[in-house]
């Protein structure tokens, strides 16, 4: 799918035409002229700042705040709680400490991932006209407070293609080209505190597996090789993916990073 996009050049030029024709029967143009400079200034411009993307690059991840609504998040939350295997009102009834969702359609999730604010940033980050617009978002680790260690909290780097069975995902592969994927969205649905088991980035840690898969060729490794060669890398820091619900991690698809569990009170 490829959508075209109105440049910053000739989309103001068609809110001008408007704004004259509207105001042959209004005669507010003062008022109306206002808002197309205001349109022009904080929805057509760019969202992330010179040093924003300079974060980007040496750190591989950028967090974006209000990047969708509370609403949409609710909206997403009650269809994840409607296929849960418990109830969102008995905390005795979360026995799991980690369940995992898959991909999901449906319209508060495409809407979550398709705001204006994302769409700018994407063109920042990987260039106009250079993406697809995702239409599904998963897999979904919904962790709950437990005493039971989960399975998953390895160190890991997330595969971006099919290997040989493309229904085994440890069998899914990256190479140094990010071969399917452009950029690595994590998304709150819920306000994540370091309590509430956040994912754990490696800040950095995209340039150390940039070094490692350019010596792989294009087949790269699969998600498991990669994940046993983590461990020989240089240390980096920690850093909490948390937030409010609407929050947007933009990572490097190469960032190295790990599941921690939940402690507080999941809602």
């Amino acid at each position: 799918m490829r959508f075209i996009y109105t440049t910053k050049r000739t989309f103001p030029l068609f809110i001008h035409f408007i704004i004259n024709h509207i105001t042959m029967y209004t005669g507010q143009q003062n008022l109306l002229l206002s808002w197309v400079w205001l349109f022009n200034k904080y929805i057509m411009s760019d969202i992330l700042s010179e040093k924003e993307v300079e974060h980007f690059i040496h750190n591989g991840f950028i967090r974006l705040d209000h990047s969708f609504t509370r609403e949409i998040a609710d909206a997403a939350l009650e269809i994840l709680w409607d296929d849960l295997p418990c109830d969102r009102a008995d905390p005795s009834t979360w026995r799991e400490p980690v369940i995992r969702l898959g991909m999901y359609s449906k319209e508060p999730f495409v809407n979550s991932v398709n705001t204006p604010k994302l769409h700018i940033a994407f063109n920042q980050l990987i260039g106009k006209d250079k993406w697809i617009p995702c239409r599904s978002v998963g897999t979904f680790p919904v962790r709950f407070p437990s005493a039971q260690q989960p399975n998953d909290t390895g160190k890991h780097v997330d595969a971006s293609f099919p290997g040989n069975d493309p229904n085994n995902y440890f069998e899914w592969r990256v190479n140094a080209k990010s071969k399917g994927r452009a950029l690595l969205m994590l998304i709150l649905y819920s306000d994540v505190s370091e309590n509430d088991a956040p994912t754990v980035i490696y800040e950095g840690s995209h340039i150390d597996v940039a070094r490692l898969l350019s010596k792989e060729g294009d087949a790269g490794l699969s998600f498991m090789e990669l994940a046993n060669k983590l461990h020989d890398l240089p240390e980096r820091k920690e850093v909490y993916a948390t937030g409010k619900a609407g929050t947007v991690y933009l990572c490097h698809p190469f960032f190295g990073s790990f599941s921690s569990s939940a402690s507080g009170k999941y809602s």
